[in-house]
């Protein structure tokens, strides 16, 4: 029995899929298509932005972004929930002009969490994104992936970023991330 030929995306065909509030992302010609976010899932993205936005405001080493493009090749776009673009890169006001990527932020939810903890995590290990955090907000822990890393280091209580070129680090307890509205 022949099996269907398997589609083989790019990023260009994400363009003609509908505005539907799923999220189509590409990895090495693989489709990945997420539901729209729980309540919680915003709640932490949008702490975080908060957070590493005001951070950024006083290093000047890159600005942060929820969501835009990450290329990965001629085969690959991914959106992160959240990512920090450096400051050269983000003047080209150009998606595809990008590559300076020193974090990149996802936050796990039950229905993608393999694409987060799997695939995504190893076309950013690919890449060469020095940090790669994946935000477990149920079992209130942060996974700390780099480039090298077979396993991740697991925070429970506190994560630490300072970025090349930045003169302090940004600290951001757990307890305040994951706490109550």
């Amino acid at each position: 029995m022949r099996m269907p030929a398997r589609h083989y995306y790019r990023p260009a065909d994400l363009l003609d899929f509908p505005e539907d509030g799923n999220k189509y992302e590409v990895v090495h010609g693989e489709l990945l298509v997420t539901p729209a976010p729980r309540m919680l899932h915003q709640l932490i993205v949008g702490r975080l932005v908060h957070l590493i936005g005001g951070y950024l405001e006083t290093q000047s080493v890159g600005i942060c972004f929820p969501g835009g493009d990450v290329f990965g090749g001629n085969d690959s776009l991914l959106i992160p929930d959240l990512l920090v673009v450096g400051m050269n890169d983000v003047r080209q006001m150009d998606w595809r002009s990008v590559r300076s990527i020193p974090l990149v932020v996802e936050v796990l939810s039950p229905s993608y969490a393999r694409q987060d903890r799997f695939t995504k995590r190893r076309l950013y290990q690919e890449i060469r994104v020095p940090i790669y955090w994946l935000v477990d907000a149920d079992a209130k822990l942060v996974e700390l992936w780099t480039p090298e890393a077979q396993f991740p280091t697991v925070e429970h209580e506190r994560i630490r970023w300072q970025p090349e070129g930045a003169g302090v680090a940004l600290e951001i307890g757990l307890g305040d991330l994951f706490r109550e509205p």
